[in-house]
């Protein structure tokens, strides 16, 4: 029977993943996400933390400040969660390409990638988080869209060993 769930469990990813959107369906949409340009400045965010049955177990408000000197730039994210817990993650991000970017953080594995296309940046990565106080990596699947000039929505899928066990929503405006 638990042979039958797995293979039901990787149909259903080989399926839904068959179905999803690309980057390349948001060329044309404005206005043009630039990073260098949006996450200059101070930024203000609030999210939620969603579980694989899409019950809300955490929420947060991130307060933001990012530089840039050419093609580097920095992204300081200090988290303050519903809890009273409280971190901080400082991007160090590079643009590679007129739309390619890539992202290191203490608390990434690797490297992070991102392409944008049109007002959207698809962000993939693996975050190293603490569950019941034992590290976890899990592999995040990032989409920022840029509603307007100064307001963005960040939704995100967590996936561990290619199941989802979790989502994030953000949104991040300039203040």
């Amino acid at each position: 029977m638990n042979t039958l769930r797995v293979f039901a469990v990787t149909v259903l990813m080989f399926l839904t993943s068959a179905c999803s959107t690309g980057i390349d369906t948001y060329k044309a949409t404005k206005p043009e996400l630039k990073l260098e340009e949006f996450f200059k400045g101070e930024l203000v965010a609030y999210g939620m933390v969603q579980d694989y049955s899409g019950e809300v177990i955490q929420r947060f408000e991130v307060t933001m400040t990012g530089t840039w000197n050419g093609n580097k730039g920095v992204l300081d994210e200090h988290f303050t969660y519903a809890d009273g817990r409280e971190q901080q993650r400082v991007w160090h991000i590079t643009k590679t390409g007129p739309n390619s970017y890539e992202g290191r953080a203490d608390d990434i594995e690797g490297v992070a990638k991102g392409t944008t296309a049109g007002n959207v940046l698809n962000w993939e990565y693996q975050l190293e988080v603490q569950v019941d106080g034992k590290p976890m990596v899990l592999t995040l699947d990032d989409w920022l869209y840029l509603i307007d000039e100064n307001n963005m929505i960040n939704r995100t899928a967590m996936y561990k060993w290619g199941i989802p066990v979790g989502e994030i929503t953000l949104y991040i405006g300039k203040k």
